[in-house]
Protein backbone atom coordinates (compact mmCIF):
# COMPACT_ATOMS: atom_id res chain seq x y z
CA UNK A 1 0.00 0.00 0.00
CA UNK A 2 1.45 3.17 -0.66
CA UNK A 3 1.98 6.02 1.63
CA UNK A 4 -0.90 8.72 1.16
CA UNK A 5 0.32 12.42 0.65
CA UNK A 6 2.27 14.60 3.12
CA UNK A 7 -0.77 16.79 3.79
CA UNK A 8 -3.25 14.06 4.18
CA UNK A 9 -5.02 13.62 7.44
CA UNK A 10 -3.43 10.18 8.03
CA UNK A 11 -0.03 11.74 9.42
CA UNK A 12 -2.16 14.10 11.80
CA UNK A 13 -1.41 11.38 14.80
CA UNK A 14 1.60 9.89 15.91
CA UNK A 15 0.08 7.21 15.99
CA UNK A 16 -1.02 7.01 12.66
CA UNK A 17 2.22 7.53 11.58
CA UNK A 18 3.60 4.52 13.45
CA UNK A 19 1.10 2.34 11.93
CA UNK A 20 2.28 3.60 8.65
CA UNK A 21 5.63 2.49 9.43
CA UNK A 22 4.58 -0.63 10.50
CA UNK A 23 3.04 -1.05 7.04
CA UNK A 24 5.79 -0.27 5.14
CA UNK A 25 7.77 -3.70 6.05
CA UNK A 26 5.02 -5.19 3.56
CA UNK A 27 5.86 -2.89 0.74
CA UNK A 28 9.97 -3.94 0.66
CA UNK A 29 11.65 -6.56 -0.81
CA UNK A 30 14.13 -6.19 1.79
CA UNK A 31 11.88 -7.85 4.26
CA UNK A 32 11.94 -10.87 2.44
CA UNK A 33 15.57 -10.98 2.37
CA UNK A 34 15.42 -9.92 6.22
CA UNK A 35 13.57 -12.89 6.70
CA UNK A 36 15.66 -15.66 4.78
CA UNK A 37 19.03 -14.10 6.63
CA UNK A 38 17.43 -14.24 9.89
CA UNK A 39 16.54 -18.01 9.41
CA UNK A 40 20.41 -18.76 8.33
CA UNK A 41 21.34 -16.88 12.00
CA UNK A 42 19.11 -18.89 13.60
CA UNK A 43 20.18 -22.11 11.80
CA UNK A 44 23.78 -20.60 13.04
CA UNK A 45 23.20 -20.26 16.94
CA UNK A 46 21.54 -23.62 17.48
CA UNK A 47 24.38 -25.44 15.42
CA UNK A 48 26.77 -23.26 18.00
CA UNK A 49 25.23 -24.83 20.68
CA UNK A 50 23.21 -21.23 22.09
CA UNK A 51 20.16 -21.35 23.56
CA UNK A 52 16.83 -20.10 21.60
CA UNK A 53 16.16 -17.09 24.71
CA UNK A 54 19.65 -16.15 24.05
CA UNK A 55 19.34 -15.32 19.74
CA UNK A 56 16.13 -14.18 20.28
CA UNK A 57 17.64 -11.46 22.81
CA UNK A 58 21.01 -10.47 20.69
CA UNK A 59 18.71 -10.03 17.53
CA UNK A 60 16.75 -7.36 18.80
CA UNK A 61 19.95 -5.71 20.63
CA UNK A 62 22.34 -6.37 18.29
CA UNK A 63 20.17 -5.32 15.15
CA UNK A 64 22.64 -6.14 12.55
CA UNK A 65 23.00 -9.22 10.89
CA UNK A 66 26.98 -9.21 9.69
CA UNK A 67 27.63 -8.51 13.25
CA UNK A 68 25.49 -10.91 15.04
CA UNK A 69 27.19 -13.59 13.02
CA UNK A 70 30.60 -12.30 14.11
CA UNK A 71 28.90 -12.55 17.92
CA UNK A 72 27.75 -16.02 17.05
CA UNK A 73 31.02 -17.51 15.64
CA UNK A 74 33.56 -15.77 18.05
CA UNK A 75 31.29 -16.48 20.91
CA UNK A 76 30.93 -20.24 19.49
CA UNK A 77 34.83 -20.77 19.00
CA UNK A 78 35.75 -20.14 22.46
CA UNK A 79 36.84 -16.58 22.27
CA UNK A 80 35.94 -14.36 25.36
CA UNK A 81 32.97 -12.21 25.76
CA UNK A 82 35.70 -9.06 25.59
CA UNK A 83 36.71 -10.29 22.53
CA UNK A 84 33.59 -10.49 21.17
CA UNK A 85 32.63 -7.71 22.07
CA UNK A 86 35.47 -5.84 20.64
CA UNK A 87 34.90 -7.81 17.43
CA UNK A 88 30.80 -6.78 17.23
CA UNK A 89 32.35 -3.09 18.11
CA UNK A 90 34.50 -2.66 14.93
CA UNK A 91 32.08 -3.99 13.04
CA UNK A 92 29.50 -1.44 13.78
CA UNK A 93 31.55 1.22 13.30
CA UNK A 94 29.93 1.32 9.68
CA UNK A 95 27.02 1.68 10.74
CA UNK A 96 28.28 5.45 11.85
CA UNK A 97 28.10 7.15 8.83
CA UNK A 98 24.08 6.13 8.38
CA UNK A 99 23.10 7.57 11.99
CA UNK A 100 24.91 10.54 10.68
CA UNK A 101 23.08 11.02 7.54
CA UNK A 102 19.84 9.58 8.46
CA UNK A 103 19.26 11.58 12.05
CA UNK A 104 19.26 14.74 10.44
CA UNK A 105 16.17 14.01 8.19
CA UNK A 106 14.39 13.38 11.41
CA UNK A 107 15.10 16.19 13.58
CA UNK A 108 12.41 19.55 14.19
CA UNK A 109 13.52 22.36 16.00
CA UNK A 110 11.54 21.06 19.09
CA UNK A 111 13.18 17.25 18.65
CA UNK A 112 15.36 16.55 21.69
CA UNK A 113 17.82 13.68 21.97
CA UNK A 114 16.01 11.36 23.97
CA UNK A 115 13.22 11.46 21.02
CA UNK A 116 16.15 9.55 19.01
CA UNK A 117 17.26 7.05 21.26
CA UNK A 118 15.30 4.38 19.60
CA UNK A 119 15.31 5.28 16.49
CA UNK A 120 18.96 5.99 16.16
CA UNK A 121 19.14 1.93 17.36
CA UNK A 122 17.07 0.98 14.40
CA UNK A 123 19.06 2.47 11.71
CA UNK A 124 20.81 -0.70 10.22
CA UNK A 125 21.31 -0.91 6.46
CA UNK A 126 17.98 -2.03 5.86
CA UNK A 127 15.84 1.00 7.72
CA UNK A 128 18.97 3.39 6.15
CA UNK A 129 17.73 2.85 2.59
CA UNK A 130 14.18 2.26 3.33
CA UNK A 131 14.39 6.25 4.87
CA UNK A 132 15.96 7.35 1.85
CA UNK A 133 13.19 6.02 -0.25
CA UNK A 134 10.37 6.44 2.37
CA UNK A 135 10.88 9.91 3.98
CA UNK A 136 10.59 12.59 1.25
CA UNK A 137 6.70 11.13 1.10
CA UNK A 138 6.66 11.95 5.58
CA UNK A 139 5.82 14.40 6.86
CA UNK A 140 9.37 15.80 8.92
CA UNK A 141 7.04 16.18 11.92
CA UNK A 142 6.11 12.52 11.79
CA UNK A 143 9.26 11.04 10.73
CA UNK A 144 10.63 9.64 13.67
CA UNK A 145 7.40 7.97 14.83
CA UNK A 146 7.45 6.59 11.17
CA UNK A 147 10.79 5.48 11.80
CA UNK A 148 9.66 3.76 15.37
CA UNK A 149 7.12 2.01 13.27
CA UNK A 150 9.34 0.82 10.12
CA UNK A 151 11.94 -0.76 12.99
CA UNK A 152 10.09 -2.44 14.99
CA UNK A 153 7.73 -4.24 12.11
CA UNK A 154 11.30 -5.54 10.50
CA UNK A 155 12.77 -6.44 13.53
CA UNK A 156 9.50 -8.13 14.78
CA UNK A 157 10.13 -9.53 11.43
CA UNK A 158 13.29 -10.82 12.35
CA UNK A 159 12.69 -12.56 15.41
CA UNK A 160 9.67 -14.40 13.91
CA UNK A 161 12.76 -16.05 11.29
CA UNK A 162 15.63 -16.50 13.55
CA UNK A 163 13.03 -18.74 15.38
CA UNK A 164 11.93 -20.60 12.38
CA UNK A 165 15.61 -20.73 11.59
CA UNK A 166 16.21 -22.27 15.28
CA UNK A 167 13.84 -24.57 15.04
CA UNK A 168 14.49 -25.87 11.51
CA UNK A 169 17.90 -25.93 12.18
CA UNK A 170 18.22 -29.55 12.57
CA UNK A 171 16.71 -30.31 8.60
CA UNK A 172 18.47 -27.12 7.14
CA UNK A 173 21.24 -28.36 4.85
CA UNK A 174 24.11 -26.54 5.73
CA UNK A 175 24.64 -24.92 2.10
CA UNK A 176 21.76 -23.52 2.31
CA UNK A 177 21.82 -22.14 5.38
CA UNK A 178 25.14 -20.55 4.25
CA UNK A 179 23.87 -19.43 0.81
CA UNK A 180 20.49 -17.49 2.50
CA UNK A 181 23.28 -15.27 4.20
CA UNK A 182 24.27 -14.13 1.24
CA UNK A 183 21.30 -12.48 0.07
CA UNK A 184 21.83 -9.56 2.60
CA UNK A 185 24.52 -8.16 0.68
CA UNK A 186 23.27 -8.40 -2.60
CA UNK A 187 19.54 -7.04 -2.00
CA UNK A 188 21.60 -4.25 -0.20
CA UNK A 189 23.36 -3.24 -3.47
CA UNK A 190 20.93 -3.58 -5.71
CA UNK A 191 18.88 -1.40 -3.25
CA UNK A 192 21.72 0.93 -2.72
CA UNK A 193 21.89 1.65 -6.73
CA UNK A 194 18.37 2.14 -7.27
CA UNK A 195 18.65 4.44 -4.43
CA UNK A 196 21.61 6.61 -6.53
CA UNK A 197 20.18 9.77 -7.35
CA UNK A 198 23.63 11.89 -8.07
CA UNK A 199 26.53 11.40 -9.60
CA UNK A 200 28.77 11.03 -7.14
CA UNK A 201 26.57 8.45 -6.24
CA UNK A 202 26.97 6.61 -8.80
CA UNK A 203 30.42 7.32 -9.47
CA UNK A 204 31.13 6.05 -5.75
CA UNK A 205 29.07 2.36 -5.78
CA UNK A 206 31.17 2.11 -9.85
CA UNK A 207 34.54 2.67 -8.11
CA UNK A 208 34.02 0.70 -5.06
CA UNK A 209 32.81 -2.36 -7.19
CA UNK A 210 35.70 -1.49 -9.73
CA UNK A 211 38.39 -0.90 -6.94
CA UNK A 212 37.42 -4.03 -4.72
CA UNK A 213 39.30 -6.98 -6.87
CA UNK A 214 41.76 -4.75 -7.04
CA UNK A 215 42.21 -3.99 -4.00
CA UNK A 216 41.87 -7.63 -3.16
CA UNK A 217 44.71 -8.45 -4.94
CA UNK A 218 46.96 -7.00 -2.03
CA UNK A 219 45.79 -9.22 0.85
CA UNK A 220 45.32 -6.66 3.67
CA UNK A 221 42.56 -8.34 5.53
CA UNK A 222 40.44 -4.99 5.11
CA UNK A 223 40.36 -4.80 1.17
CA UNK A 224 36.84 -3.69 1.88
CA UNK A 225 37.29 -0.67 3.50
CA UNK A 226 39.79 0.46 1.71
CA UNK A 227 38.06 0.29 -1.73
CA UNK A 228 34.93 1.66 -0.01
CA UNK A 229 36.88 4.58 1.09
CA UNK A 230 38.86 5.40 -1.85
CA UNK A 231 35.88 5.20 -3.94
CA UNK A 232 34.04 7.48 -1.57
CA UNK A 233 36.22 9.83 -1.43
CA UNK A 234 37.47 10.40 -5.17
CA UNK A 235 33.37 10.34 -5.64
CA UNK A 236 33.02 13.60 -2.76
CA UNK A 237 36.15 15.08 -4.54
CA UNK A 238 34.52 15.22 -8.13
CA UNK A 239 31.57 16.08 -6.00
CA UNK A 240 33.21 19.13 -5.18
CA UNK A 241 34.76 20.23 -8.44
CA UNK A 242 31.25 20.21 -10.04
CA UNK A 243 29.92 21.98 -6.93
CA UNK A 244 32.83 24.51 -7.85
CA UNK A 245 32.42 25.22 -10.71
Amino acid sequence: MPLPPQDSPSWQSPVRAFAWGVRSVASTVLTLVLFATYLGIGALAHDTHFSLGWVLASTALVWAGPAQIILISTLGSGATVVQAAIAVTVSAIRLFPMVVSVLPMMRTPTTKRRHLVLATHFIAVTLWVECFRLFPKVPRERRIAFTHGLGIGLCSVCLIATALGYGLAANLPRLFAAAILLLTPLAFLLSTARNCRQLSDILALVLGLALFPLVSLLHTGVDILISGVSAGTIAYGVHWWRERQ
